[in-house]
């Protein structure tokens, strides 16, 4: 189908892209990657009167280190990050899990900040940036502000970025030395959405777990962050009983809705299953 009629604009700086949010009104939409919105458009699902085109705007693209952080361009795709040396070295997460996001062409165009910002609980970098401890930058009319990754999925599309603001940067801090990490992803072909995955990032004393951070994708009305999960294993050993704990609490918060993917229990399970091969996996990299 053709979607119908809209305005276009392609804004050269953030300030303008905020000033025209303001003044197009709440049926103007930003427009990054397309993935989401234009197939929306095209079913006549979504209307909007105006596009607000965020590509020309290079502020928003490209991986910096501002001390201890990492700080990611929201505009900034997927093939980026995978190749990015300064993520291979310091977020090595982000550059592995981008690769198992759609498929190439989806990440030539596809940007992080518009699979964060669409707030769709079957995206993966949702539970990623909440594995990853991310902060989200907005900016808007009154400024700029930062919200944790795990407070800013409200539900499903529904997020803490108000109508008025754009989200310009992704901070994350660096790994510590030691630090494992894995996000393990079921799905039914390469490019679908995950049927339910589990982001891991963890750091051992010893045997000991000492910071564990779990984020579980497509499981839930948004992306969760399995906070019981980790409190079964934060000063504990790894273990088959430490690990069969936090896989059950995983399991406790799970939501899933049920569709061709599989029915609840289903979902359920395999979240469980997901997240003990990202486990073992992050440990292994210690």
């Amino acid at each position: 189908m053709i979607p119908a009629s809209f305005d276009y604009h392609a804004p050269r700086s953030v300030g303008e892209a905020i000033s025209l949010l303001g003044s197009l009104g709440p049926d103007a939409k930003l427009l990054a990657g397309g993935h989401s919105l234009l197939p929306m458009m095209k079913l006549r699902f979504a209307a909007p009167s105006a596009l607000i085109d965020l590509n020309k705007i290079a502020e928003l693209r490209g991986v910096c280190e501002d001390g201890a952080t990492v700080v990611i361009g929201a505009m900034t795709v997927e093939n980026e990050l995978i190749a990015n040396p300064i993520l291979q070295a310091k977020v090595p997460l982000l550059a592995e899990a981008a690769r198992q996001i759609a498929d190439p062409q989806v990440r030539n165009r596809g940007t992080i900040g518009g699979d964060i910002a669409h707030g769709d609980p079957g995206n993966d970098h949702p539970a990623i940036s909440i594995a990853l401890d991310a902060t989200l930058v907005l900016q808007g009319p009154g400024g700029t502000r930062s919200v944790a990754a795990d407070q800013f999925f409200l539900g499903t599309y529904m997020t803490a970025m108000a109508e008025n603001e754009i989200l310009t940067q992704i901070r994350v801090p660096a790994f510590a030395p030691k630090t494992g990490y894995a996000y393990e992803k079921l799905k039914r072909k390469t490019g679908d959405w995950a049927t339910a995955a589990a982001a891991v990032v963890i750091r051992l004393d010893g045997d000991v777990v000492s910071h564990i951070r779990i984020g579980l994708t497509n499981v839930a009305p948004t992306a969760l962050r399995a906070t019981a999960a980790e409190a079964a294993l934060l000063g504990q050993r790894l273990s088959e009983t430490t690990i069969a704990a936090a896989t059950a609490a995983a399991m406790a918060i799970c939501d899933p809705a049920e569709d061709l993917r599989g029915d609840r229990e289903y979902k359920t399970a395999m979240a469980g299953q997901m997240l003990r091969r990202a486990l073992a996996r992050a440990a292994a990299r210690c």
